[in-house]
């Protein structure tokens, strides 16, 4: 270090200048004590620079002496020097402590700032979370606090869309507040986003149909249904829908007859028309297929479940084009007789031919022709039609019959006549029909006249009640003279013709 007013290059550890006496401060302040050593020092060196400059040859003379004042001076200066430099380590060293206190205590404050930060940096990551969020709204709904639940669970849905568990619990306290359309609104959220389990999808279905069942909001299913495109959620919840009416034949030709049946996918009542008329519910009630003949159709049906909620109609149409069968060729033509004839028909090839003696039109659930009918006593009205096997039905075909017999017993009398008899024969016990080893009792009642051969007989059914008044009919048939009231049985000759065989 260079003194800062003379130049000279100051010794290590030296706090004065050896040539001009300057004061060197390196500390700026210094203690009483030692600015008065320091000033002691300095004035001893002043008073030697003075007799050195006043007298030379004095200095000469006492030249010894001086030498060992000077080092007398010497010795006390480094005395000082070096008790200076004492004092100065130790203040160096107690400034040295505090500056570490210092530093301690601000690593200690920096530590517990940072410890400070960072649990704030983990608690504002953990309240964000999606989990805390869903365990807040749970809190917040225990205590009914319904829109702070909703709000920490919008929360989480911002953070995470893919849980479901969210949107439910949000329709679910939506539904509690109660705001059900928005529920419907986060139950639609599921089934809309296309990302979730089946299962899910199927939760929010469930919720929804609760809802609008609740409100009785039918139409409203019946269209979220229609538009769902998961058939086993559909089939769930079909009791719902109404669905058009199916049709168990496509519309078209055909070339038979068709029995067009009309099914719905749920309970309810189907409306038809066959005019091409708009169904409602004023129209036919559908209980049984419907027989489409020859000719055009055109079938139109409207379905209403049990809700009320009603289709859309649908029309179909079909064109049956059938060979029509012929009219029954009847042999015998209308008229009145006084004996007793066999009424043919000729059949046709593939047809049935079915008839009815009471007026009424004959179909294929009439009495089916087997063979000749032999004419009814008095006026009878026959009518005839063909079926084919498709089910088309010829022209019906009309014959009136009249048979008058002269001279003959009645037909009441012919019954008692045949009762007697079987009296006599011991085929019956009595007149009253009981008959031996039965609990029942026979009756007998006349059917039709007969001709074998020449004779004209009455014949007559024999029927059997059992006692609950249920009555049979039995395979025997009974012949009555019709003139002379003679009893006989009917029977077959080798030739298979029918014979009167006698009793």
């Amino acid at each position: 270090m260079k003194c800062p007013n003379c130049g000279n290059e100051i010794k290590e550890g030296h706090l004065i200048c050896e040539v001009c006496g300057n004061e060197i401060r390196i500390v700026p302040d210094f203690e009483p004590e030692i600015e008065n050593s320091i000033t002691e020092v300095l004035t001893t060196l002043a008073a030697l620079q003075d007799e050195e400059e006043n007298g030379g040859e004095e200095k000469k003379a006492s030249e010894p002496v001086k030498e060992e004042q000077e080092e007398s001076k010497k010795a006390a200066s480094r005395a000082v020097l070096k008790r200076e430099d004492d004092e100065y380590e130790e203040e160096e060293e107690r400034r040295i402590s505090r500056r570490s206190r210092q530093v301690g205590v601000l690593i200690g404050f920096c530590i517990m700032i940072f410890i400070g930060l960072l649990f704030w940096i983990v608690y504002s990551w953990h309240v964000q979370t999606v989990s805390y969020q869903i365990d807040k709204a749970k809190e917040y709904a225990s205590r009914g606090a319904y829109e702070q639940a909703v709000a920490c669970l919008d929360n989480a849905y911002r953070k995470d869309d893919t849980q479901a568990q969210i949107l439910f619990l949000k329709a679910d306290y939506y539904y509690l507040m109660p705001d059900n359309e928005s529920a419907l609104q986060a139950l639609f959220q599921i089934i809309d986003k296309g990302t979730y389990s089946y299962e899910d999808v199927e939760e929010a279905y469930d919720k929804v149909i609760t809802i609008y069942t609740k409100e009785e909001r039918y139409e409203e299913i019946n269209e979220l249904l229609l538009s769902c495109k998961e058939d086993s959620i559909v089939n769930m919840f079909q009791g719902y829908m109404a669905k058009e009416p199916e049709f168990s034949y496509v519309e078209g030709d055909y070339a038979e007859v068709i029995p067009l049946k009309l099914s719905s996918n749920t309970s309810g009542t189907i409306y038809f028309t066959t005019d091409g008329s708009t169904p409602n519910e004023n129209s036919q009630i559908y209980t049984a297929p419907l027989f489409l003949e020859n000719g055009d159709h055109t079938i139109s049906a409207l379905f209403i479940n049990d809700y009320g909620i009603r289709s859309e109609v649908v029309s179909k149409s079909y064109h049956i084009n059938l060979d029509v069968p012929g009219a029954p060729e009847v042999e015998l033509y209308s008229g009145i007789y006084t004996q007793p004839m066999m009424i043919s028909v000729n059949g046709q090839a593939g047809c049935t031919t079915f008839y009815t003696t009471d007026d009424s039109q004959p179909t294929k659930d009439s009495v089916p022709y087997s063979g000749p009918i032999p004419m009814p006593l008095g006026t009878t009205n026959f009518k005839f039609v063909n079926v084919s096997e498709e089910g088309i039905y010829s022209d019906v075909t009309m014959r009136t019959y009249t048979l008058r017999l002269r001279n003959t017993i009645t037909t009441d009398d012919a019954v008692q006549k045949l009762t007697a008899r079987l009296v006599e024969t011991h085929y019956l016990l009595n007149a009253e029909g009981k008959a031996e080893l039965q609990s029942g009792t026979f009756s007998y009642q006349f059917s039709s006249v007969l001709q074998i051969g020449e004779d004209v007989y009455f014949t007559i059914n024999e029927y059997y009640d059992d006692g609950t008044g249920l009555m049979s009919r039995t395979d025997k048939v009974f012949l009555v003279q019709a003139y002379t009231g003679a009893v006989a049985r009917l029977g077959y000759d080798e030739n298979g013709e029918f014979a009167a065989v006698p009793i």
